[in-house]
């Protein structure tokens, strides 16, 4: 039995009548640590501990942390989640919560990367929270749920930060013969790798990133991401950190669901930048989630 949920699709009225289209959410919010993250990290936790491995490690302080801590929790195995000295409390508190040890290294993500490297043995599979095949493929089931239920729809929308959410969207595109589907990749601006890469036309580095949606805060994306905004439809869509806070917040009033700034993005694009969907009929939105927000630190963003 996988650790994923099978997560509700929906048409939501208010996204719909504030974009002139029809929209369809994949509320993978729902899932129980908080996040789409589940999916592809509980498909490479269940393959390490197939393998014999008997301890995870990851590197992320926010929702991989918390979906890694989940699955180790739920398989028995202990777990350890590095992160930076920009966690937040209440993130710690989370990881914590399942039962994870949280070790705090390092003034970026990079650092508490190369910390949980260090800390492997023989015994201890790492976790990526994006770049790894095993994620992507775990990632792919939400499309396949949507596959089964026989929708049809024209464009997708979804977050990047890494990549994975990418990677996992476009896999289970391909296998389900939607290869063709354009993809409407959201960043912030102080977070927009993809965009930059894609505008060189090669995998670019961003001096840093900046921002409210930190779980988007990746200054390179990874390589497959890339490779896939060179490869099929790909449209890049660059939202504000005012956007993003926004999206979230009528969000909560419109379908009485918290999620961050991060995934507020790409709910941007229907309440703030319709025009960028104007070509498409039928859309369909990944609300990927996130646990660390709270509504007091939405209403701060927001009114900043």
């Amino acid at each position: 039995m996988p650790l994923h949920l099978e997560t509700p699709l929906i048409e939501s009225l208010p996204l719909g009548l504030a974009s002139g289209r029809s929209i369809f959410l994949k509320m993978d919010a729902l899932q129980p640590p908080g996040s789409f993250k589940i999916r592809g990290v509980g498909a490479a936790c269940e393959h390490h501990a197939r393998a014999g491995k008997r301890r995870f490690v990851s590197s992320s302080g926010g929702n991989a942390g918390m979906a890694v801590a989940y699955a180790g929790r739920m398989l028995s195995i202990p777990v350890s989640v590095f992160v930076p000295e920009t966690t937040t409390e209440r993130a710690k508190g989370l990881i914590r919560q399942q039962g994870a040890d949280v070790i705090v290294h390092g003034a970026a993500w990079d650092e508490a990367n190369a910390a949980a490297l260090a800390s492997l043995d023989a015994d201890t599979a790492f976790i990526h929270p994006f770049d790894d095949p095993l994620l992507w493929t775990g990632h792919a089931t939400m499309i396949d749920e949507v596959a089964r239920s026989g929708l049809a729809f024209d464009a997708v929308v979804l977050s990047v930060g890494g990549g994975g959410l990418f990677a996992g969207v476009a896999e289970g595109l391909a296998r389900n013969g939607l290869g063709h589907v354009p993809i409407l990749a959201v960043e912030t601006e102080g977070t927009a790798s993809l965009a930059a890469s894609m505008d060189a036309g090669s995998l670019t580095e961003l001096p840093s990133v900046s921002g409210i949606a930190t779980s988007l805060a990746a200054r390179k994306v990874s390589e497959r991401a890339f490779e896939l905004s060179q490869t099929r439809p790909v449209e890049s869509v660059v939202v504000s950190d005012t956007d993003a806070a926004q999206a979230c917040i009528r969000f909560l009033d419109d379908h009485r669901v918290l999620v961050e700034p991060a995934c507020g993005a790409a709910l941007a694009v229907a309440y703030a930048h319709a025009d960028r969907l104007a070509r498409f009929e039928r859309i369909l939105m990944i609300v990927c989630g996130g646990a660390t927000t709270t509504v007091e630190r939405l209403q701060a963003w927001q009114e900043f």
